[in-house]
This record gives C-alpha cells, structure tokens and sequence, in this order.
C-alpha cells in the first residue's frame, strides 16, 4: 500500500502561483511514476502532469505547458507540482497518483493509489 496525502492547495488570484505537494509513505516511494490529475465538479477527472521514477521522463497536458511544472525527491518522499501564472479554469481539486508504470499513467485506470485531493481555486 502507498499513502498520498496531498497539500498546498487554496485561493489564489489569476495570474499568481502555488505549489502543491504530495507525501508519499508505504512501500518505496521511487519505485512509483507519480502525477496530478485535476477534477472539477461534473466533469471527468483528467490528467495534468506526470514524472517517472527517476525523472527521467515527465510530461503535460497542453493547457499547463509552459506553466506548470512537476518535479520529485526521492528522498523525501515527496512530489512537487509548481503552479504558476494560474487562470481561473485551472480551478479544481487537484489529486496526487501513483503506477508503477510510466507509460499508463496518464490513464486513470491504470493509476495504483490515489490522495484525496486538495482544492485549488483560482479568482478572476
């Protein structure tokens, strides 16, 4: 089992940054491709960003390119998604996943653990 507690998420002006974090604890944390999918009430949740074990791979949805960016520390145990020049549609509940696999992450049914989310809500 792996745990995902995320953090960081809140009100923000258009046009401001956040950070948010995810802890991982359980099995080895580096084994796992983190990512952060974001869902908004009604819709589908759907894929932002995703790092593989060694950051040797990462990649983004086209909305966020250029504007977010994900990152990790292995020894920490700990997933970062930098936020920055944020609009209001970026608002959501952000949540933090973990596969094994890099490659079907992006898929939601491939995703091993999920957090509970944190909600970022970005003002006009």
């Amino acid at each position: 089992q792996v745990q995902l507690v995320e953090s960081g998420g809140g009100l923000v002006q258009a046009g401001n940054s956040l950070r948010l974090s995810c802890a991982a604890s359980g099995r080895t944390f580096s084994n796992y491709a983190m990512g952060w999918f974001r869902q908004v009430p009604g819709k589908e949740r759907e894929f932002v960003t995703a790092i593989s074990w060694n950051a040797g791979r990462i990649s983004y949805t086209d909305s966020v390119k250029g504007r977010f960016t994900i990152s990790r520390d292995n020894a920490k145990n700990t997933v970062y998604l930098q936020m920055n020049s944020l609009k209001p549609e970026d608002t959501a509940v952000y949540y933090c996943a973990a596969d094994r696999n890099y490659g079907t992450i992006a898929t939601i049914e491939g995703i091993d653990y999920w957090g509970k989310g944190t909600l970022v809500t970005v003002s006009s």
